[in-house]
């Protein structure tokens, strides 16, 4: 049997119980035989990484050197991650190119007193395998460097890699520019599809857009090697 492994990055907060890496392994099977794809199987893996920017990278480099996956796909802030590792086709889900400068920008919140675990509470993840929210000066601050370090990755600077983005018609982030199609289509081109959803995708565009795209990708339908 040929397996090709997927490394999904999670978003903020999220971690190695996120609900699409979920969804896509309960149902990949199905999905398969629906597509008459046989003899193969498609692990997805997610591991709950630091929330410091540098500190995450370092995680996720390492995984994907274990891992050798065939494919990575980066949710919201862990798009920028995603981005980052090179070498790997990418898809993307609901991909905050513009989270980082946010954060980065108001890293000088974290200097008046109070504000850090305040932040801390008012982001808390839910219980489970979430990863840990600490709103310090040095970690917002990194994610400057961290936003540029994965664009030299993108198309508009040379990058070789592929990708392709998956963006929500209700995304509320896409008012405050933390999710902006404009910057996607500056750096990475008209590679992406805009569904009739929000920021997270719902189940039903998970199965019939992000699957057929994985499937796409890793080159499993007919015509489309």
């Amino acid at each position: 049997m040929k397996e090709y492994r997927i490394l999904y990055i999670h978003g903020m907060g999220g971690g190695g119980d996120s609900r699409i890496p979920s969804i896509l392994n309960e149902h990949m099977a199905e999905e398969m035989e629906k597509a008459g794809i046989r003899d193969t199987s498609i692990p997805v893996t997610v591991r709950t990484y630091s929330f410091d920017p540098e500190e995450g990278a370092a995680m996720i480099k390492t995984w994907a050197e274990e891992l050798s996956p065939d494919l990575i796909i980066g949710e919201s802030l862990g798009a920028i991650q995603a981005i980052r590792l090179s070498g790997y086709p990418h898809l993307l889900v609901s991909p905050s190119l513009g989270a980082p400068k946010y954060l980065g920008g108001l890293s000088f919140l974290a200097f008046i007193p109070g504000m850090t675990p305040l932040l801390d509470h008012i982001y808390k993840p839910k219980e489970g395998d979430r990863q840990r929210l600490h709103f310090t000066f040095g970690t917002l601050r990194k994610y400057l460097h961290h936003r540029k370090m994965a664009l030299q990755n993108c198309p508009r600077n040379g990058g070789k890699d592929s990708f392709y983005a998956f963006f929500g018609e209700k995304d509320h982030y896409r008012r405050s520019g933390v999710v902006s199609l404009r910057a996607y289509r500056k750096y990475f081109g008209d590679t992406y599809t805009v569904y009739n959803g929000t920021h997270f995708m719902e189940e039903e565009f998970l199965l019939s857009l992000l699957v057929p795209k994985i499937f796409e990708t890793l080159g499993l339908l007919p015509g489309k090697k």
